[in-house]
């Protein structure tokens, strides 16, 4: 499971979305985009998580970047999870893994202290021009969003 560095090129993808439309990575080129990956819908940590890129999404608007959240929900399961919490970010199916598998986002991690094999919980920060500028692997649902604030400068 490889994982991804800065310098890297972000493999590109197209996944449905919550609305069932297609979304794809190059759609935002010439914007700087925080993709993060998440276990699943509706569980505490993710949806901390999510909340947080929400509360934070128009001071990263405004900064140039966009948010998009991946997970192997099905695109129902995120319709609802939306409108639950009242999300305002971009949440995108994966249900076959093959995206958060070329970001190194899933493979073999500790559970509980057992090793099993599920998402990794991950961001990586793509510049306009579809580069890796950062990329971090095992990060904490809360107060994650923060942290990643601080990174980028904001």
């Amino acid at each position: 499971m490889p994982r991804l560095s800065p310098g890297d090129t972000a493999p590109d993808f197209t996944l449905t979305d919550d609305t069932g439309a297609s979304v794809s990575l190059s759609d935002y080129r010439g914007k700087r985009t925080i993709v993060y990956f998440y276990p699943a819908a509706m569980t505490p940590g993710c949806t901390t998580q999510a909340c947080d890129f929400t509360d934070s999404l128009d001071s990263l608007h405004a900064a140039g970047f966009e948010v998009l959240g991946i997970s192997p929900d099905k695109p129902e399961k995120l319709a609802t999870f939306r409108e639950r919490d009242h999300l305002t970010i971009t949440l995108l199916s994966d249900p076959d893994k093959q995206v958060l598998t070329a970001y190194g986002a899933y493979g073999e991690k500790k559970l509980y202290g057992k090793v099993v094999e599920g998402v990794i919980r991950s961001t990586v920060v793509v510049d306009a021009d579809g580069v890796v500028e950062i990329a971090q692997y095992n990060v904490k649902a809360t107060g994650h969003v923060a942290k990643l604030r601080r990174d980028l400068g904001l």
